[in-house]
């Protein structure tokens, strides 16, 4: 597949609708029509939604205030393929799942023509921005525009106007245990407590011990990295630090912002290890580490 240029779409549904006829944003511009209206019955979810989880109490809520005050802002959508006279949903499923609780029968929608690949960028986006999506949903949502359209990570960070370190921490994700992920999906575990997990030997374990002594993020990180120090390694012995020691760690910690580790060995010889955990600490450190 022909690689394309990236299309920033990180504004926003809202503004892509007031000028979606920009050349660079397809091939053959449709400008969105005037609202409209349709049966509900003829609207239809996207399966490629990245949206999974929705809340019964949020719809319920959402419900009252359309039977109420009626469905204020359309539901977005574009002709359902190979079915005529039928849509499906970019952006506003969550609407019109609560439109249906409140027992509408039309609802306002916005048609557009866009491609899979559009639809997509566009569910993802509008998500992302409204914090609508579970890390785990959204991490999925970016594989999918890797995987089925070819896009690089860098290209994806464009599309959406997210960093290339937030995609690639976010892409980093679906390395965990299954298990792990679903506490990600029910909010149990924040993706700062997942990615502490992520190189550990046994994530789940410490992942079941975080969600039982409610550890913070700091905390996750601190228990990560003691799981993985085995008492001897590479002729290092396990031993209570001097206090020396230790008040270096801590001011070398306070001028870095990061985590230090002075290791001695019997002979003299020693390591000084600097954890980051994230990319965005990281480039960080070598940033000062360049001045």
């Amino acid at each position: 597949m022909a690689a394309e240029p990236p299309r920033r779409l990180g504004r926003g549904l809202d503004a892509l609708l007031q000028d979606y006829a920009v050349p660079e944003m397809q091939e053959a511009p449709v400008a969105p029509q005037k609202p409209q209206t349709a049966l509900i019955a003829t609207v239809h979810p996207n399966p490629r939604n990245p949206r999974r989880e929705f809340s019964g109490e949020e719809l319920e809520d959402l419900a009252a205030s359309i039977r109420a005050h009626g469905l204020v802002q359309p539901i977005v959508v574009r002709p359902k393929p190979d079915t005529p006279d039928e849509f499906e949903i970019i952006a506003g499923e969550r609407r019109w799942r609560a439109a249906q609780r409140a027992g509408i029968h039309e609802v306002p929608i916005t048609l557009l023509e866009v491609s899979d690949r559009e639809a997509l960028e566009l569910a993802i986006v509008e998500n992302v921005q409204r914090s609508d999506l579970n890390p785990l949903e959204e991490s999925l949502g970016y594989q999918a525009l890797i995987e089925e359209f070819g896009y690089s990570q860098g290209d994806l960070a464009d599309v959406i106007g997210k960093s290339r370190v937030h995609v690639t921490n976010t892409l980093r994700l679906l390395k965990l245990p299954e298990k792990v992920r679903d506490h990600l999906r029910t909010g149990k575990l924040t993706a700062g407590h997942a990615r502490a997990l992520i190189n550990t030997v046994d994530p789940e374990k410490l992942a079941e011990i975080a969600i039982a002594k409610g550890l913070s993020v700091r905390d996750t990180e601190k228990l990560a990295q003691k799981s993985d120090e085995p008492d001897v390694k590479s002729g290092m012995r396990s031993r209570e630090k001097d206090p020396d020691t230790v008040a270096l760690e801590r001011e070398l910690g306070d001028r870095l912002g990061l985590l230090i580790d002075i290791r001695h060995k019997a002979d003299g010889k020693g390591e000084v290890r600097i954890k980051y955990r994230d990319l965005e600490q990281l480039d960080m450190l070598c940033q000062k580490l360049k001045v």
